[in-house]
């Protein structure tokens, strides 16, 4: 969500630099848009590591001996799951 959010400040922010020229005597439209943009590409790093921090897991696998039988287990977590 947070990638879509830097994309639509980015595209916003550029029309507001480059396409509107309004004559306007209170706000300069052409600074707001280049910091829209920053503001987007901000956004969009910070989405882009987060989904990536969430993507990532851990295999954990055990072998244990009991009486004769080898049990071997694997759980898999993501790097947000709680350990248990």
């Amino acid at each position: 969500m947070s990638i879509g959010a830097g994309i639509a400040l980015f595209v916003i922010g550029a029309i507001l630099a480059f396409a509107v020229d309004l004559p306007n005597e209170f706000v300069d439209l052409t600074t707001i848009g280049y910091i829209m943009m920053g503001a987007g590409v901000v956004v969009f790093v910070i989405g882009a590591v987060l989904m990536m921090r969430r993507r990532q897991t851990d295999t954990v696998t055990r072998t244990e001996a009991t009486g004769g039988a080898r049990v071997t287990r694997s759980t898999t977590r993501s790097s947000n799951d709680d350990l248990v």
